[in-house]
């Protein structure tokens, strides 16, 4: 028998207005970061959530400047994308206490990429048994705890 599953927070995306430009320079450019979602500024890049995870505890890490290739990066963007992603890491697994984790960008349309303008790092906490059917088959993910709920978690990790 088949059976619905409900995704109701997609609606929000799916429907929602979409605002012209690039979202994380906007958010940059802010000082709401709590409900952008920013965990960290640094001096050239900052660390946020993905407001559309794959998995719970799914950050980014990602320039200020508007970039679309590594390539443009400077030494010390370079140098504090690593060192973020590095915090990231050891922050999530002290939390969120995955058992593993991906690092990586999504480079171009082909590549996964929403975002093909602005350059970030994805950081992906993985639990043993987490992936399933429902991403392929039904297009919904099973989130077990709310963005700002997990903002307040995470926040006080990456107090400077």
């Amino acid at each position: 028998m088949q059976k619905t599953i409900w995704a109701p927070w997609r609606i929000e995306y799916l429907l929602g207005e979409k605002e012209g430009g690039c979202f994380l320079c906007r958010m940059f450019a802010e000082e709401r970061d709590r409900e952008n979602l920013l965990l960290r500024r640094g001096r050239s890049c900052a660390v946020l959530m993905n407001r559309y995870p794959y998995t719970s505890g799914h950050l980014m890490v990602a320039p200020y400047r508007h970039l679309e290739h590594l390539r443009d990066l400077s030494t010390e963007e370079r140098a504090e994308m690593a060192d973020l992603a590095i915090e990231t890491v050891e922050i999530l697994k002290a939390v969120l206490k995955p058992d593993g984790l991906n690092l990586g960008y999504n480079l171009g349309a082909a590549a996964g990429a929403g975002l093909r303008d602005h350059l970030h790092q994805h950081v992906v906490p993985r639990w043993i048994g987490d992936t399933n059917f429902m991403p392929v088959l039904a297009d919904t993910r099973v989130m077990p705890q709310a963005l700002l709920a997990q903002y307040d978690v995470l926040a006080p990790h990456f107090a400077a």
